[in-house]
């Protein structure tokens, strides 16, 4: 068996994409979400054609206080060797802060930060003691702004963002830390956060296969933005007034 690789949120979108990617790679995975039967399904699709490849499945809801102890129980109970982390479980809710309920916008600080937050802290030491491990946090260009209508979305992804930069140059020599950056792209994220009748997701949509084969690719660096015209946005938001570019935010996201 292969050192294995944790992604969380990996029943569907980047996170069932990296599994299938990184399967073709070689590396044996640890998947967690809440979707038993989608999970078990890509496990074996992935087993089946790969017979190398171990798959090991994880039914969580990392919204939940405790999630991040189930994890590192499971893995410390099947002895699992891990070679990386790919924090990609997270979801947005467009719609005003004040409308928008107040404990969605909590479950939402609890996947998108601080499980993230917890699961790095929990696993940071074994990975270290393992030969090019790294860990891919998905964040997303819209950590370059604010974002009204998806204020804690755009909030959380900031985080993200400046936690991983951060823990690149603490961690340097040890793992490989990247921010995984995305624009709009084809999953079921858009649906699920409201966002699919955006223009942004009708006109400037990368394919999640391209997405997660660039940050593969490119793990080694701190910040990673796939496409060119994501890379050309996410300048422009640190470039421009503040004031302009919230103010742009808005009426893309009404």
């Amino acid at each position: 068996m292969g050192k294995v690789v944790v992604i969380t949120g990996a029943s569907s979108g980047l996170g069932e994409e990296f599994a299938y990617q990184l399967a073709e790679q070689g590396a044996s995975l640890l998947l967690i979400a809440r979707r038993s039967s989608k999970l078990q399904s890509i496990a074996q699709q992935i087993m089946t054609k790969y017979a190398h490849v171990k798959v090991y499945v994880l039914v969580l809801d990392l919204s939940v206080d405790d999630a991040s102890e189930h994890v590192l129980n499971y893995i410390e109970t099947h002895q699992l060797s891990l070679q990386g982390l790919i924090n990609n479980a997270g979801f947005g809710a467009r719609g005003y802060f004040e409308s928008l309920e107040l404990t969605l916008q909590q479950q939402m600080l609890q996947v998108n930060i601080h499980i993230l937050m917890s699961l790095t802290h929990c696993l940071i030491a074994q990975l270290k003691s393992q030969e090019n491990a790294f860990i891919i946090n998905v964040a997303s260009t819209a950590a370059f702004q604010a974002g009204p209508n998806l204020a804690v979305y755009y909030a959380s992804k900031a985080f993200v963002l400046s936690f991983s930069q951060a823990l690149y140059e603490e961690l340097k020599g040890d793992i490989k830390i990247s921010a995984l950056c995305p624009g709009a792209t084809r999953t079921e994220f858009a649906d699920i956060a409201g966002m699919s009748d955006l223009l942004l997701f009708k006109l400037r949509v990368m394919k999640k296969e391209d997405v997660v084969r660039y940050a593969l690719k490119y793990r080694h660096k701190a910040i990673v933005i796939p496409g060119l015209m994501n890379k050309i946005g996410a300048s422009l938001a640190q470039i421009l007034p503040a004031s302009w570019v919230r103010k742009i935010a808005f009426q893309i996201q009404k």
